[in-house]
């Protein structure tokens, strides 16, 4: 028991001496304290760790004085030898093969697959074919035909390179032509959108990134030209992306959910409306409601987009959810049940 604790021991520590070298390959230079939030273990450990790699030959230098951290010398690269199979076969998912046609970087992406699975180890150069046969991500939605927008690449090499664009696009019943500046590139089921800022807007005391009111989403599929200005932006570095697109999604799934229907569930039916609805929505419902009547019966009141899109996506629960609200809609189901009810008499 010791000897198998003292060699997961080894193990972590050797794969946190690799992750070290890692994180100064790819930065300046680094605190100790950097260096101990990244790697979780205290900043003891990391001069432990240093004083290791500099007995091992690894050129680590230690700059002293208040803003003194750690960097590599001498332009100092190791190989990936590091990687185990599991981190090499996670490596080669990390990429959507269709997102980087799309984007026109199906060459690079290629070119770099080659390079990683050529420092790897001889007995991992597999991982690239066999995590390729085991998972495979096809973005668009169910019954959807796939169109890349002409103008994509252009838009990702803007958005790549932090140049400004002006680009003309349909709203509505009418053309815009906006200068913007280009964030970032989102594939949601299938369509591709655009976060920008629009030109010229201020950097300084900017608002959290997620709730900026400065940014803006577009789809790519509704520019009509798109043309780069060759001007750079500065850009924000408090934007973050994936938080960003997170509070728009659910900022827009809320904003479409304009009307209400009060229902009466049973216990199934508590468990099928999530599957059947908005699931933000319902399980807001489900957690807002009383308690359940002398039958079990739950009553909640839940958001919809509108009375006709509630009737089609409700009509699944059946007979484990009852329409109280609004008069109209219960008439509507009261209806369709009599008129399934004469089919199958």
């Amino acid at each position: 028991m010791v000897v198998s604790t003292a060699r997961h021991d080894d193990g972590m520590r050797a794969a946190r001496l690799i992750k070290m070298v890692l994180l100064l390959q790819s930065r300046p230079s680094m605190t100790a304290a950097e260096l101990a939030r990244e790697l979780e273990v205290s900043e003891r450990t990391v001069a432990r760790d240093v004083l290791s790699l500099s007995e091992a030959g690894v050129p680590v230098y230690a700059d002293r004085g208040r803003a003194g951290g750690y960097r590599l010398i001498g332009g100092y690269r190791t190989r990936l030898t590091g990687l185990g199979r599991s981190e090499a076969e996670a490596l080669f998912l990390s990429g959507v093969p269709t997102a980087l046609r799309e984007m026109g970087l199906a060459d690079a992406a290629s070119a770099a697959r080659l390079k990683v699975s050529a420092a790897l180890l001889p007995e991992l150069r597999d991982a690239a074919a066999g995590a390729a046969q085991r998972f495979h991500l096809d973005a668009p939605a169910w019954y959807q035909e796939p169109a890349t927008p002409a103008l994509l690449p252009a838009v990702a090499d803007a958005v790549w390179d932090d140049r400004r664009l002006t680009a003309r696009y349909h709203r509505k019943d009418r053309e815009v032509e906006r200068e913007l500046e280009p964030y970032g590139l989102v594939l949601k089921a299938g369509v591709w959108y655009l976060a920008a800022r629009a030109g010229g807007t201020p950097v300084a005391a900017p608002a959290p990134a997620a709730s900026s009111g400065s940014y803006r989403v577009y789809r790519v599929d509704r520019f009509t030209a798109v043309t780069a200005t060759g001007e750079r932006f500065t850009r924000d570095e408090t934007f973050d992306l994936p938080a960003f697109w997170a509070a728009r999604a659910e900022q827009f799934a809320r904003s479409l959910l304009r009307a209400e229907v009060v229902l009466r569930l049973s216990a199934r039916g508590v468990r099928q409306l999530p599957y059947v609805t908005e699931r933000a929505a319902a399980r807001e419902a489900i957690e807002q409601a009383g308690p359940p009547d002398e039958h079990g019966r739950l009553t909640v009141t839940l958001a919809v987009e509108s009375a006709d899109i509630a009737y089609s996506q409700l009509l699944a629960l059946g007979p484990e959810g009852e329409v109280l609200a609004p008069p109209a809609l219960r008439e509507r189901f009261a209806a369709a049940a009599r008129g399934t009810a004469a089919l199958y008499d």
